[in-house]
Formats: C-alpha cells, sequence, structure tokens
C-alpha cells in the first residue's frame, strides 16, 4: 500500500480527483486567496487607522487652533475615520457660526453636531468593515464544503469498486486520499479566516469605541465654547 501510494502525488492526486471534487477545490483554493487578500489589506488598513489615531489625538489635544487642525488634518490623514468625523462635525459647526445665530438654541446645534458625526462613525465603520462578512463566511463554510467534496469523492471511490470481485485497501486507498484533500482544503482555507476574523472584529469594536469616546468629547468641547460666547458667533 505504501509504495502504491508512494507513486501519487498531491498533484497527482488532485488531478485524478472526479469534476465535483475539483470544482470544490478550486472553489476553497479561490476563497483561501481571497481571503489572505483581504487578511493582508485589513491589517494595512488597522495598522494605518491606529497610527492615525494615535498623531491626531496628540495633535488635536495639544492645545492648538481646532481651526487651523481642520484645515490640515484631511491632507495630513487622508481616509482616517477619525479625521472624517471630526472634520464632520467642525464643518457642520462652522455652518452654523456663519449664520445668524440669536435665534438658535445651542442644544439644536449640538443636535446637529451629533447627528452628522453619528453618519459619518457609522458611515466609516461600514467602509472599514468590508470584507468581514466573507471572512466568516469562509470561516464557518469552508470545512462544510470541503466535506462535501470529500464525501462524494469516497462515494465514487467505493462506487467504482462495485463491480470488483476482490477489494483490497491497496485499491480504495488512492480515491479516500485524493476525496480527503477537499476537506484538508476546506480547513487551510477556514482557520485562517476564522482567527483573522476574530481579531479585526475586535479591532472594529475598539475603534467604534474610540470614535465614539472622541465624538463625546468633542461635543463637550463644542458646548463649552457655546456656553462662553452666549449663543453669540464663532470665530
Amino acid at each position: 500500500m505504501n509504495d502504491v501510494l508512494a507513486t501519487h502525488s498531491v498533484w497527482d492526486l488532485v488531478a485524478q480527483a472526479g469534476p465535483l471534487v475539483k470544482l470544490v477545490m478550486l472553489l476553497l483554493l479561490a476563497a483561501s486567496m481571497i481571503s489572505w487578500g483581504i487578511i493582508l489589506h485589513k491589517w494595512r488598513r488597522f495598522r494605518k487607522i491606529k497610527k492615525d489615531v494615535i498623531a491626531f489625538e496628540e495633535r488635536f489635544w495639544s492645545g492648538g487652533s481646532v481651526s487651523n487642525l481642520y484645515q490640515t488634518a484631511a491632507s495630513e490623514w487622508p481616509d482616517s475615520p477619525i479625521v472624517v468625523v471630526f472634520i464632520t462635525g467642525f464643518r457642520e459647526w462652522k455652518r452654523w457660526a456663519g449664520e445668524s445665530t440669536h435665534n438658535t438654541e445651542v442644544g439644536d446645534i449640538l443636535s446637529n453636531v451629533r447627528r452628522s458625526m453619528t453618519v459619518a462613525l457609522n458611515r466609516e465603520l461600514d467602509s472599514v468593515g468590508q470584507g468581514l462578512t466573507f471572512l466568516a463566511t469562509v470561516g464557518s463554510t469552508g470545512p462544510f464544503i470541503g466535506l462535501f467534496g470529500t464525501v462524494w469523492g469516497i462515494m465514487n471511490s467505493f462506487r467504482g469498486l462495485a463491480g470488483a470481485k476482490t477489494t483490497t485497501l491497496t485499491m480504495v486507498a488512492p480515491g479516500i486520499a485524493e476525496a480527503l484533500i477537499a476537506t484538508a482544503m476546506g480547513l487551510v482555507a477556514a482557520i485562517p479566516a476564522v482567527i483573522a476574523y476574530n481579531k479585526y472584529a475586535t479591532d472594529m469594536r475598539r475603534l467604534h469605541q474610540k470614535l465614539d469616546n472622541f465624538g463625546a468629547e468633542f461635543l463637550n468641547i463644542l458646548e463649552r465654547q457655546a456656553a462662553r460666547r452666549g449663543g453669540g458667533d464663532h470665530s
């Protein structure tokens, strides 16, 4: 039996597999490649977001001019979620500052700013989270797709022996081996996808909390500023 199996490399077993099993293998291979593309992209994306958040918050809390920061933040930290939330909220604030505000309640202004930042926050989180659903799908269905290919391959292997007068393990082993490759490929596709999904889902929750905290602190600053000005023009 060992001599027989030794003549069958993994590639030989894949080539000898049935059409449906090959289709399953190709599907799992494509899913694995797409998953790794998403994993690497998200790794770079979250690393950049973390660096941008640290740099932006350091500048924001340094005591410098918020108006100047508003002018330069988008170019210094492009596509950064926290910068998008800040710019959206401050733009809404400046829109109020540029209009006659003597008859405008401060609470209404802050509500508008809060709504604008919430919409921007949700939009950014949706953008950052793209691809995670695919990882979750591959992680949950990959082993079952591979198992389906294995079961189908084993069925065909035993069905091919139906007319044989004598059946030995040597005759069955290559067919079972090629069928089991589908299960192995399902696990290879699923395990990294599950690990990456859990990690990036945790990173998403942390980012959401970070943006929520920044939005609340920024609103407190605007509220104190509006109270000092008594509803007057903002310079």
